[in-house]
């Protein structure tokens, strides 16, 4: 179908009729655990992870697997059937989202009065790929007068924002000081409102989100993991969602699905494309994440920090979202994962993530997997 035919169903009565039914079409189930978190659970370590598995991840790829056999523990494996073996071979976006995770883990049983006890890889880590051996080891401890962050108050307001931002509104030096100021962690946090160097970043995480839709192999990963309309996203309450009344109707009509989107000829995928780049450039400012080292241990840091930065920027009303495909290790990025960090951190140092900054209209939250799907047995050896 022609662009014009599409633009004209979109903005004619075809969506004035779709709004009739929205109500109906919110995936309220997947969003469920935003609304439900640390509500019901007797167990403390239940009431945190409640809060932990709203972290920001990979591509919603929400990883994370927890037992609770053990008393008073919790010990958190990565699933390995969840990985981005594409863009992300060695894991390190994957040990990142699970930083987050432990993070607003240990944030919220704080605001439980408990202490967590965090033991890493207690089995030793691989730096090729993550393995089914436990990531951590978190034991609670309870603990009177413990000091609640405050950044954990924003927790239910932190969205990835996948929007434009609004370009009349800058992101103020004060507001840039906060977010620096946010690591605990021991990562050294970057950020720049400054014209020229937003300019660059712009066109770099242009460049960069543009040469991963081109290459094949990475681009199917990211349509693999779409989830259109409600139906999709309760059932798989992951990946890339795709709600409401737009992307329902033309789902409805074949205008919109996994085969449209990767077909370059189609009006889907030059919509689209154009929609994700346009994002990349209405950055008003960038926040990145630099560690010394890239052991398994410094990219939880990297994921501890990046949470907080998620929080800090929430807090002062901004909106987030990463745009870190200059920093993946496959080999086609590697012209620009060496531009990156030419920018971003020429004396030394691995670049863990990369985010824009604006102010932008408010987002639904993504969808989540419930706790309780989340929490198996090991079986013991």
């Amino acid at each position: 179908m022609k662009r014009r035919h599409v633009l004209s169903i979109v903005g004619g009565g075809v969506i004035a009729a779709a709004g009739l039914f929205y109500g109906t079409r919110e995936p309220t189930r997947a969003r469920a655990p935003w609304r439900e978190a640390g509500v019901g659970y007797l167990d403390p370590r239940k009431r945190a992870l409640s809060h932990a598995i709203l972290a920001p991840n990979p591509h919603n790829r929400q990883p994370w697997m927890v037992d609770l056999s053990e008393a008073g523990r919790v010990l958190l494996y990565v699933d390995t059937d969840r990985m981005l073996p594409q863009t992300d071979p060695f894991n390190r976006q994957i040990t990142v989202g699970l930083g987050c995770f432990l993070e607003l883990m240990d944030m919220a049983a704080a605001a439980d009065g408990y202490r967590v006890d965090l033991d890493l890889f207690p089995e030793g880590s691989n730096p090729d790929h993550l393995t089914k051996a436990p990531v951590a080891v978190a034991t609670f401890v309870r603990r009177e007068g413990i000091a609640v962050d405050p950044l954990f108050a924003h927790v239910f307001d932190r969205r990835s924002h996948k929007r434009p931002f609004d370009m009349d509104r800058p992101v103020s030096a004060a507001h840039m000081d906060g977010l620096l100021a946010s690591g605990r962690h021991g990562t050294r946090i970057g950020g720049t409102n400054d014209g020229a160097v937003v300019a660059a970043l712009r066109r770099l995480t242009h460049d960069a989100l543009a040469l991963e839709i081109e290459t094949s192999r990475t681009y199917r990963e990211s349509v693999d993991l779409f989830r259109i309309g409600k139906r999709e996203i309760e059932a798989n309450p992951d990946g890339i969602d795709f709600s409401g009344p737009l992307f329902e109707t033309l789902a409805l009509l074949g205008l919109f699905n996994r085969k449209t989107a990767l077909d370059p000829t189609s009006s889907t995928y030059a919509e689209g494309v154009g929609a994700v780049l346009k994002n990349t450039d209405t950055a008003m400012a960038h926040v990145w994440v630099v560690t010394e080292a890239n052991d398994r241990e410094s990219q939880i840091a990297a994921g501890r920090d990046w949470l907080r930065v998620n929080l800090a920027a929430t807090g002062f009303g901004l909106g987030l979202q990463p745009l870190s495909q200059a920093l993946q290790e496959y080999p086609e990025m590697g012209e620009y994962f060496a531009r990156a960090h030419g920018i971003l951190s020429p004396d030394g140092g691995v670049i863990q993530m990369l985010g824009r900054l604006g102010h932008g209209p408010e987002s639904p939250p993504s969808p989540r997997w419930p706790l309780d799907a989340k929490v198996f047995r090991r079986e013991k050896t």
